[in-house]
């Protein structure tokens, strides 16, 4: 891998949505003179503030036109889930490097372009599991295998948040499993909880490509009015025989941190990945502590100054994720939720649809290791062949 100079040449592609959150990241390292940000790329037309707040920075609607212009040594690619594949690869081939937002690609396949693409380019791809950053994900994985909780019981993930309906009508790939033709798989599970889940099977140690599912059943359903998954459970065992509960929501009647639960014979370990606490329960006695958190973008530049500075979530450390993707975008078609179990509800958030009980319901199926259908929610038990699929 040839060497990068310093500060490293940018383009950002994709500057509206979550791509603020990037522009503020790369403002903060062009300060510390590790980047430059020579070029963004948008098909949307900059306006407003975000006009003047890239004032001075050439701005191509397409990223051929920036890779050909602006010759970035790194590519952050912040764009519709179905564009990934296609854009990384192309910036890849192009020589740069890649940070590429999570979820990587919309099928397995997709992942293993993006490995294979990454290998013949010599270029580095990290992938944007912001939570592969935690410092108290890796402190966890290293307690469970160190066997601080005794014997591995199983790994159960809660996700319950809030979200208005105007979340999807933010762009015309929000909610959808497929577009025009394309695979977008935009569901509760594959996208805003992808971290959790991709954080169980790193903890697990399952995340790679010898990692993933000895089986693995999904119960996917939607209380807005959209084609994915907003409300879903998956219960699985992982090829090291981990028992995994997983249980998700976007229709909660309020917003709870996520976390992921590992319990063992002698205690458990809960991990709030966003906030980088660890709560340690051992033989009854409690211990919280916080972790710090890197950044994968500074990651990314480390290991570029130094190859001896390993990647926190290269593409084949996310291979195991890969196979809930191709889960949920192989199932069958998530089940409405029935009105008598919902409610419509307007706050801060806006007019937004909630189901009736589900928070609680999340944290129980993390601590129960088991799906809704288990617990006895009504709408849940729907026939086999509707929402709950065995996959493998």
């Amino acid at each position: 891998m040839s060497a990068v100079a310093s500060p490293a040449r940018v383009v950002l592609a994709g500057v509206h949505g979550h791509g603020h959150w990037h522009l503020r990241n790369l403002a903060r390292l062009e300060t510390q003179g590790r980047v430059r940000l020579v070029g963004v790329c948008d098909p949307q037309p900059l306006e407003g503030a975000l006009a003047e707040q890239l004032q001075g920075v050439p701005h191509d609607d397409t990223l051929a036109e920036a890779l050909e212009r602006r010759a970035p040594d790194v590519v952050v690619l912040c764009t519709p889930i179905h564009t990934h594949v296609d854009l990384a690869t192309a910036a890849m081939t192009a020589g740069a490097h890649v940070l590429l937002e999570k979820p990587p690609a919309p099928t397995r396949a997709g992942h293993l372009a993006l490995r294979d693409a990454a290998e013949a380019a010599g270029v580095a791809c990290q992938i944007g599991f912001q939570s592969f950053g935690s410092n108290a994900v890796e402190a966890a994985r290293q307690l469970v295998a160190g066997g601080a909780i005794g014997e591995l019981r199983g790994i159960g993930v809660a996700g319950a948040w809030v979200r208005g309906a105007a979340y999807y009508q933010r762009a015309p790939w929000a909610g959808r499993r497929v577009l025009d033709g394309r695979d977008v798989v935009d569901g509760a599970l594959t996208n805003p909880f992808a971290h959790a889940t991709a954080t169980a099977l790193r903890i697990d140690g399952s995340d790679g490509a010898d990692g993933g599912f000895a089986s693995l059943d999904l119960a996917l359903f939607h209380a807005n009015d959209i084609e994915a998954d907003d409300t879903s459970s998956l219960t699985a065992v992982t090829t090291r025989g981990t028992p995994l509960a997983v249980a998700v929501t976007l229709c909660s009647p309020a917003h709870h941190e996520p976390y992921v639960l590992v319990h063992g014979n002698h205690g458990s370990v809960q991990v709030f990945y966003k906030t980088h606490r660890l709560r340690t329960v051992v033989d009854g006695i409690e211990r919280e502590s916080q972790h710090d958190e890197v950044d994968l973008l500074d990651n990314l530049l480390d290991h570029l100054a130094d190859d001896a500075v390993e990647l926190l979530a290269p593409v084949e450390r996310t291979l195991g994720f890969a196979e809930v993707i191709d889960g949920v975008r192989l199932a069958d078609p998530p089940r409405a939720i029935p009105a008598p179990y919902v409610q419509w509800v307007e706050d801060e958030a806006g007019p937004r649809v909630v189901v009736t009980g589900i928070d609680a319901a999340v944290e129980r199926c993390a601590r129960e290791l088991t799906s809704f259908a288990d617990l006895g929610l009504p709408w849940a038990d729907l026939p086999a062949t509707a929402a709950r699929k065995s996959l493998l």
